[in-house]
């Protein structure tokens, strides 16, 4: 079975542990790309790993190179202080990749 896994900041992660999801709290970038390196290595164990978007800031080759894989699907969430925008943003690019045009208007 496919797991759903958070990395972000203890506050942001406390919420989805709640809801039964494996939570992996980080206080900087660099703690979070070693963390996602740690899920990712060898195994396809997990099938989606959220990533909170202020981390995921300064992570972008780290992120950039599961964007053309099926798992585990890197989803940008905004943390505690809310949206940077960059959910919204690899969202329309992905969408733009796979459709071969901006078809969301934005």
């Amino acid at each position: 079975m496919l797991k759903i896994a958070v990395i972000g900041g203890a506050e942001t992660v406390m919420g989805f542990k709640a809801l039964g999801l494996e939570t992996y709290p980080a206080a900087d970038p660099a703690e979070a790309s070693k963390i996602l390196r740690s899920l990712t290595r060898g195994s396809d164990e997990y099938a989606i790993i959220y990533i909170e978007e202020n981390l995921a800031e300064k992570m972008g080759q780290e992120i950039d190179r599961f964007k053309d894989r099926p798992t585990p699907a890197i989803i940008l969430i905004p943390g505690r202080e809310g949206t940077i925008g960059l959910g919204k943003q690899a969202l329309l690019s992905a969408v733009e990749r796979a459709v071969g045009t901006n078809i969301l208007g934005d």
